[in-house]
């Protein structure tokens, strides 16, 4: 089951002069407001054309973190990277205030930014294959009940464990469900990913932190208990009693642009420290 990677993704990389921009948006009007209007009059000013298709130079986002994971997933692999205009709650993800809209911009397409390359997660569990930039969840799909988790790495069995659920995150991810859980807080740049079980009925359950060698599986060996895979906030499967899941570090990564001045530590200590 183990596999020796050795195509980890650059973690750092210059940002480009912009000649094409797409952009993505959750679409609340009374939320961005003129963004739309206000990220449009910026292009023509800079002389960036907005593209609806094709492959553009960099994905300007409008909203918060769950529109910035529906960017990097659509546009994954491709080595776009996707440029956050924070218009959500927390936005750990963005680079960008919504009245900073114009100067960030301005920034952006003339290639005053960077792209952090973000590792992904890719799992499999018999049917479509699943591919995270957060994480990847199992939990029980009955209400109240808890599940049986059978899981080990790389072959080797690490026994069973009841639980309402498991969490493998990637750095990305670990500040989400990963971080409400109990686990560690993994660095943007590491190679690696996290497994954190939810409400574990254990004394002695730990998070395990994964290099990109490492897969883990997963078997449910409830009695009566199906559990759902849930990839980054969306049901993708369920798993009858004896269903399995691998889980290893994704080939594909994914690419967030940043302005200078802006950091995975500053959005850390403005988010987490207050």
């Amino acid at each position: 089951m183990s596999q020796t990677r050795s195509n980890a993704p650059s973690p750092h990389r210059d940002g480009v002069a912009v000649a094409r921009a797409a952009f993505v948006t959750h679409g609340r009007v009374e939320v961005i407001g003129d963004a739309l209007e206000r990220m449009r009059a910026v292009a023509a000013r800079c002389g960036v054309e907005i593209v609806a298709d094709g492959t553009p130079d960099i994905v300007v986002v409008l909203g918060g973190d769950g529109t910035m994971l529906r960017a990097l997933q659509r546009w994954l692999g491709t080595g776009v990277p996707c440029l956050g205009v924070n218009y959500g709650r927390v936005g750990f993800l963005t680079s960008v205030g919504g009245d900073e809209l114009e100067t960030g911009l301005e920034a952006a397409f003339a290639g005053r930014y960077s792209v952090l390359d973000l590792p992904t997660l890719a799992g499999d569990a018999g049917s479509e294959p699943l591919v995270a930039v957060n994480d990847i969840v199992l939990t029980s799909a009955a209400a109240g009940r808890m599940a049986m988790l059978e899981w080990g790495v790389d072959g080797q069995s690490l026994g069973e464990l009841g639980c309402d659920g498991v969490i493998a995150a990637t750095p990305t991810g670990s500040t989400a469900y990963n971080l409400s859980a109990g686990g560690p807080v993994l660095v943007p740049g590491a190679d690696s990913y996290v497994v954190t079980f939810v409400s574990p009925h254990s004394l002695h359950a730990r998070s395990m932190v994964l290099g990109r060698p490492h897969t883990v599986a997963f078997r449910n060996v409830s009695a009566d208990v199906p559990v759902q895979a849930i990839v980054d906030g969306h049901v993708a499967s369920v798993l009858d009693p004896g269903g399995r899941v691998e889980v290893r570090l994704g080939d594909a990564p994914a690419a967030l642009a940043r302005l200078a001045g802006t950091s995975f530590f500053t959005r850390y200590l403005e988010e987490f420290t207050h």
